[in-house]
């Protein structure tokens, strides 16, 4: 699966962004549609964080405490892409974000995601 992240940008603070993730080629071997996907974030110096995940149904979600009913995972497999749109933003929110997907369904295990996006940079201005 080869995947590629966009949207990021600069926002004021409570300002808001949308990020997409999307399969590169539709193949069937490169098809969203089979995976648990998660948004996660990292600044220079700490660990990356995962912020949002969601089952290959879109029926469950994940969000880490810090963005939680601020930011919105969704998905849209017919068109083979995942989106997390972030609202009422912060400075603290400002990390390069990545995609990335894990077979099967949702999970918070970092380990269990196999591919990964390039990344796209999100930063936010007080």
């Amino acid at each position: 699966v080869q995947l590629q992240a966009s949207g990021g940008g600069l926002a004021q603070a409570g300002g808001s962004l949308r990020l997409s993730c999307a399969a590169s080629r539709r193949t069937s071997s490169n098809t969203l549609s089979n995976y648990g996907m998660g948004w996660f974030r990292q600044v220079p110096g700490k660990e990356r964080e995962l912020v949002a995940a969601i089952s290959w149904s879109g029926t469950v979600t994940y969000y880490a405490d810090s963005v939680k009913g601020r930011f919105t995972i969704s998905r849209d497999n017919a068109e083979n892409t995942v989106y997390l749109q972030m609202n009422s933003l912060k400075p603290e929110d400002t990390a390069v974000y990545y995609c990335a997907a894990a077979y099967g369904k949702l999970t918070t295990i970092h380990k269990s995601y196999s591919y990964w996006g390039q990344g796209t940079l999100v930063t936010v201005s007080s």
